[in-house]
C-alpha cells in the first residue's frame, strides 16, 4: 500500500530502487511546472475567517430559546434535528433570522430553514461587499472583486434558489440543492475540483463546467432517466479547493480537510435517501479520502477526469460503495503521473485495469470539463448511477460488463 500522510496510514514505499523514486519525483515536478507555466496555475489567497461568521457564532452560543440552550457546534445532526423538531415554526424562524451564518450551515437543521437562513446571510454578505466596492482605501482590483462578489451574492439570493450552506470568508464556500431534498429517494452530490469558490460556483459561459451547471444538468438527466423516482442533486462546493494545478493540487492536505466536511454533509442529509457521489477532477481525490469513513447511505462513488483517489486499488478505499471511473481521451489529466511519492501525487489511475474500478464510457465529452454536457454518454452514465440504475450504464469497453454484479 502506498503511504499517504494525510490518511494516517503508514506503509512502505512501493518502489524498488532509489533511482526509481527520484525519476518519479522528477516526472511529477516537470509535469506540474509545465502546467503551472502554461496558464493552469492561478494565484489565490486563503484569508482568515471573517467577522460576520465569528460574531454570529458567538451570539449563538450566548442565546437560548424558551430557556433552553442552543446546540453547541459539533452536535450530531440527529440531535440537532430533534432540537429543531421540538420548536414551533416561529421559534425556528427567529433562530434563522437572528443567527443566519450558524443555522444556514448547521447539519441537522431542516433544509427549508437553512435556505431561509442563507438568504439572510447572503443579504448581509452582499451589503458588506457593496460597502467594500466603494471603499477609498481599497485598490481598483480589490473594488472590482468586491463588485463581482456582490453580484454573485445577489444571484445566489434569487427567489427559488436553495442554498444549503454558505460561508463568504476567504474565497468562499457554498452548496446548493436542485430538487426536493426532504422528499428525495436518491440524492447525488456533485463534488467539483480545483479553483472552486463563490465566484466560480456558476458561470454564464461554459456553464456545465461550473458546479451549479453540473448539478442542474445532472438533475435534468436523472429526471429524464427515471421520471418516477424522486431525486435531488447538490452542487457541493463547501470545501477549500486548490488554487489551480499547483502544489496544493499535487498533495492531499486540502482533500483530507474537504473529506471531513463531505462526510459531515452526507451524515446531515435528511431522511433515508440513498446517496451517490459524483466527483470531478480534484473532487475525486476528496471523494477517495472521504470514502474510507463514509456513511453506508452512499451506494456509489463515480469519478471523472481523476488524478487519483489516494489509493492503489479500490480495496484500499474500504467502502461497500461501488466505485466507477471514466476519462475522456482528450482530457489533459491523463498526462499527470498517477503515482504517489513523498506526499506528491494521488495514487493509481482510477481508469486503469489494475485499480479495479468499474470503467465507464465518456463518449461525447470533450476535454477535462465536458463530462456534464447534455447529450453526452458521460452525463447519461452519471444519471444512471444517480437514480440507482447501474444496469443502464455504458462501459468504456463495449465488450465489457462494468455493471456486472451491480
Amino acid at each position: 500500500m502506498t503511504s499517504f500522510p494525510e490518511l494516517g496510514s503508514p506503509s512502505s514505499v512501493p518502489w524498488t530502487t532509489t533511482a526509481t523514486v527520484w525519476r518519479a519525483l522528477l516526472a511529477l515536478a516537470v509535469v506540474f511546472v509545465m502546467l503551472g507555466t502554461t496558464g493552469w496555475t492561478a494565484v489565490r489567497s486563503h484569508k482568515a475567517a471573517g467577522d460576520a461568521r465569528t460574531v454570529s457564532l458567538s451570539a449563538w452560543l450566548h442565546d437560548s430559546v424558551a430557556g433552553r440552550p442552543l446546540p453547541a457546534p459539533g452536535t450530531a445532526p440527529d440531535a440537532v434535528a430533534r432540537f429543531f423538531a421540538s420548536l414551533t415554526g416561529a421559534q425556528q424562524a427567529r433562530l434563522a433570522d437572528d443567527h443566519p451564518f450558524v443555522v444556514g450551515n448547521l447539519g441537522g437543521a431542516p433544509p427549508a430553514l437553512r435556505y431561509r437562513a442563507n438568504r439572510a446571510a447572503l443579504d448581509q454578505a452582499r451589503a458588506v461587499e457593496k460597502r467594500r466596492s466603494h471603499a477609498s482605501g481599497l485598490s481598483p482590483v480589490g473594488r472590482q472583486e468586491a463588485t463581482r462578489r456582490m453580484h454573485r451574492f445577489e444571484s445566489l439570493r434569487e427567489d427559488g434558489r436553495q442554498i444549503l450552506s454558505f460561508d463568504p470568508t476567504g474565497d468562499g464556500r457554498v452548496a446548493e440543492v436542485i430538487g426536493d431534498l426532504d422528499r428525495a429517494e436518491r440524492v447525488s452530490v456533485v463534488v467539483p475540483g480545483v479553483d472552486t469558490n463563490v465566484l466560480t460556483f456558476e458561470k454564464s459561459q461554459r456553464s456545465y463546467s461550473a458546479p451549479v451547471g453540473m448539478a442542474r444538468s445532472l438533475y435534468a438527466a436523472e429526471r429524464k432517466a427515471a421520471p418516477g423516482i424522486r431525486t435531488a442533486v447538490i452542487a457541493w462546493a463547501d470545501y477549500t479547493s486548490p488554487a489551480g494545478v499547483g502544489m496544493d493540487a499535487a498533495t492531499g492536505k486540502l482533500a483530507a480537510e474537504g473529506a471531513v466536511r463531505l462526510r459531515a454533509a452526507v451524515r446531515a442529509l435528511p431522511g433515508t435517501s440513498r446517496v451517490s457521489l459524483i466527483c470531478h477532477s480534484y473532487g475525486s481525490v476528496v471523494c477517495g479520502v472521504a470514502a474510507r469513513e463514509m456513511s453506508p447511505r452512499v451506494t456509489d462513488v463515480a469519478v471523472a477526469g481523476s488524478p487519483g483517489m489516494r489509493a492503489e486499488h479500490v480495496s484500499e478505499l474500504r467502502t461497500s460503495a461501488r466505485i466507477w471511473a471514466m476519462r475522456d481521451p482528450d482530457d489533459w489529466i491523463q498526462g499527470v503521473p498517477h503515482l504517489e511519492v513523498g506526499g506528491l501525487g494521488h495514487g493509481a489511475d482510477p481508469v486503469s485495469q489494475a485499480f479495479g474500478a468499474r470503467v465507464l464510457s465518456a463518449r461525447g465529452a470533450e476535454g477535462h470539463a465536458g463530462y456534464f454536457e447534455p447529450g453526452t454518454t458521460s452525463l447519461a452514465n452519471f444519471a444512471g448511477i444517480g437514480v440507482g440504475a447501474p444496469a443502464t450504464v455504458a462501459c468504456a469497453d463495449a465488450d465489457a460488463s462494468c455493471a456486472e454484479g451491480a
